[in-house]
Order: structure tokens, then sequence, then C-alpha cells
């Protein structure tokens, strides 16, 4: 049968999507590269916030006026399958903890295709290292969906990683809900997990995903030793979250705001050109002006290269969606708008910097109106005209900046 496997939400959701593609590839299903096109969607959901679970049911109803057989995964999958068996009572549902059984589950309900298919990799390699965290954050519904913390042992990773190599994948993602404890089940960590993939020859190179500050600080000396090495992007995706220790203190984040900007300054020390990329919710139960503007403050001081924003969302069985004191939306609104400009404003003054150097960058993507992406050692994104093969690394001149991207040409 053609399937089609539709992922939203984080990089290790993607990633999965990616792994379960794979997988029906493997029992002779046909992949096809849009839903349209094809008789099975697996919708890989994600539920993170409330108007993201409001678009996978109006996409869940577009597929299934279309007549899709739907198999419905991700997080939805787990912490919300009595809301989907109801949307969609034929479906069927099954969530990560079941991924192992996956292809057992399917072949069950519609059998075997012919020959196995290939899924033929594009852009970069998704490797999913863990399940679950260590974490217990108030306002987090993915917890419940993921469980606690089961790291993917050493040796699998490493055959993960050998066969993206093996398929042309010169980027490679590290991702798990929060890739800084790894291991801490079963005595391992990030470190010894990186210096084992880095023994391996090749030209490629490792992106680092989201790591919470507290682990980052644990291992800092050991994870920048790995990151000097020329084949791991110097970027860290550090989240914070807020600039008040009194919010951070109610989210049940385990560091305050001093420890973030001590992260920061490590990283910095060893690695002056990082980029960093952070996380902040606003309008959080309690967050009142003075937090908001500690925020705003912290940010100011750090001056990350990315900001993500986003306004508290509160998520069925969540400590924080029962918490008082919830700024009402407008005010949510006007500082999620500020954090915005802010963001904007960092990048411009960070990348417009930039303006004249050159840079050794990877073509990591196909951009649009005839451009491609291409990610320098940092992982800033800089768009070129095309040309270049996805893959092909090259050194760059900087000519323009925009604040979230950079624009070069070959300097050869």
């Amino acid at each position: 049968m053609k399937f089609h496997v539709e992922s939203y939400g984080c990089t290790m959701n993607q990633g999965e999507g990616g792994e379960l593609s794979r997988k029906l590839a493997a029992l002779g299903h046909c992949p096809e590269g849009c839903a349209e096109d094809a008789e099975i969607v697996v919708l890989n959901t994600c539920t993170v916030v409330e108007t993201t679970e409001l678009r996978m049911l109006r996409r869940l109803q577009e597929l299934r006026s279309h007549g899709k057989e739907l198999v419905l995964t991700g997080c939805m999958a787990k912490v919300q399958a009595p809301v989907l068996s109801e949307a969609s009572p034929e479906s069927m549902i099954v969530p990560p903890q079941q991924y192992p059984a996956f292809c057992e589950e399917f072949r069950s309900r519609y059998g075997e295709g012919g020959p196995p298919q290939a899924v033929l990799r594009s852009g970069p390699a998704i490797i999913p290292i863990a399940q679950g965290c260590r974490g217990s954050c108030s306002y987090c519904i993915t917890r419940f969906a993921r469980g606690g913390l089961r790291s993917v042992p050493v040796e699998e990773v490493e055959e993960s990683f050998q066969e993206a190599i093996g398929q042309g994948a010169k980027e490679l993602l590290l991702t798990s809900q929060d890739n800084g404890c790894y291991g801490q089940d079963i005595g391992k960590d990030l470190p010894s997990l990186l210096e084992a993939l880095l023994s391996q020859e090749g030209d490629f190179r490792i992106r680092l995903g989201m790591m919470n500050p507290e682990h980052f600080l644990t291992m800092a000396d050991e994870l920048m030793d790995c990151m000097e090495d020329p084949r791991v992007f110097r970027f860290l995706h550090l989240p914070v979250q807020s600039g008040s220790g009194r919010v951070l203190k109610a989210m049940n984040r385990r560091y305050q705001p001093d420890e973030f900007l001590t992260a920061v300054d490590e990283a910095r020390e060893r690695l002056p050109d990082i980029a960093l990329s952070t996380d902040v919710i606003v309008g959080f139960p309690g967050e009142g002006e003075e937090d908001h503007r500690a925020t705003v403050e912290l940010l100011e001081q750090a001056r990350p290269d990315t900001i993500n924003v986003t306004r508290f969302s509160p998520r069925p069985g969540t400590e924080a969606a029962t918490m008082p004191g919830a700024p009402h939306g407008r005010v949510s609104k006007s500082r999620s708008r500020e954090v915005s400009s802010l963001r904007m404003t960092l990048g411009w003054s960070i990348n417009n910097a930039m303006v004249g150097t050159e840079a050794q960058a990877l073509v990591s993507e196909r951009g649009t109106e005839g451009s491609m992406i291409c990610r320098s050692d940092c992982y800033r994104p800089v768009v070129i005209p095309a040309g270049p093969d996805i893959g092909e690394r090259l050194t760059l001149r900087i000519v323009d900046a925009a604040p979230t991207h950079l624009f070069g040409e070959p300097a050869d």
C-alpha cells in the first residue's frame, strides 16, 4: 500500500517519523511524498500547546474526509488517546512506547507489501538518542506522553549513525526530550556518546539537540572538549524559560537565572563564536511585570542568537493548569510581542556584525525561490543562490544579513 508519514512538533518527533517510514518501507509498502497520493497516512502528532492539539484534530478530520486510512502516533496517541478515538474510531493508535511493536501492529491490520522499499534520506539525518526525561516541569504534558528517561544504548546509536552516514548523510542531529540527561539510566553521558561517534571516520557534522542548563553545568568541560572537534557544530540549545527565579521555581525548573548565565559564560569562554538558542515561556501563572522585566534583562545580557517564544498554554493533567494568577491574554500577548521584538533586534545586531566575513558551511537543504540553505560551523543559517548540492562544504563570503539568517556567496 502507498503510505505517507506526516510529522509535527519537535525534532524528536520528526526523527521518529522518519524511523516509522523506514519500518513501513521495510515491510514492502510504498512511501509517497505527500498525503494526497497515499492510501494510508501516519499522522505523527504533537500536543505541546492547545493550538497544536486543535491543529492535529483539524488535520485528522481533513484526512478522514479524503478517505485516508489513518495510523495515529506521537504524543497525542499517549496522553489523549480517548480524544483521538472519539474523533476517529476506526483509526489505529500507536503511542511512542509501542513503537518497538509498530511493524507487527501494522502488519496485523494491513499486511505486508511487496519487496522491501528504500526510503532515501534528504538533508539532515535525525537520530533519537533517548525517550523521556528526568524533569518534572509543572507545565509540561510531554513528560506524561514520553515517561521517564530511557536512553538508547551507545552501540545502537552508533549503528543508526553509521547507517545514516552510509546513506550519504553529512548532517546528523542527535535529539531527545533532553540531551543533557542522556545515559544517566545506563551509566553513560552525552560526552561519552559523542566520543564514540567522533571515533568514526568521515566528513560529517553533528548537531546537538536541546539540553537543560543544570545538566550542561555538570559536564561542561567534557562537552566542550568534544565540541572543539570541527565535526561538531558549535551550537547550544539551552532553554531558560524565564529570567525570574520565582517563576522558575513555580515551573519546577532545576536551576536559577544566574546558573543559566554561568552556563552561557562557560560555553563562550571555551568557544567564543558558539551560537546560542534559548526558549522562553511568557504569561506563566503568577508572572508579574517585575518577573517579565527580569526575563527581558536576562536575554539582553545573554544575547542569544535565537529565542523561541511561547505563550503559556495550560495542558490537561499538568500542575500548572490549575495554578492561579495567569496574566490576562492581552498581557501575555504584549509580553510575547516584546520578547519576539527583542529576538529580532538581537538577531540583527549579531548577524549584521558578520557581514564581510567568511565562513565554512555545509549545504543543508533547499530553500525557496531558487536558493539553498547552508549551515555554518556554528549552525547559523546562510542563504545562497542555488547550484551546490546538499552535503557539499563551501567557503562562503557573508554579503548581507537578516535577523534570522545570513546571506552568502561562494568565496572561491
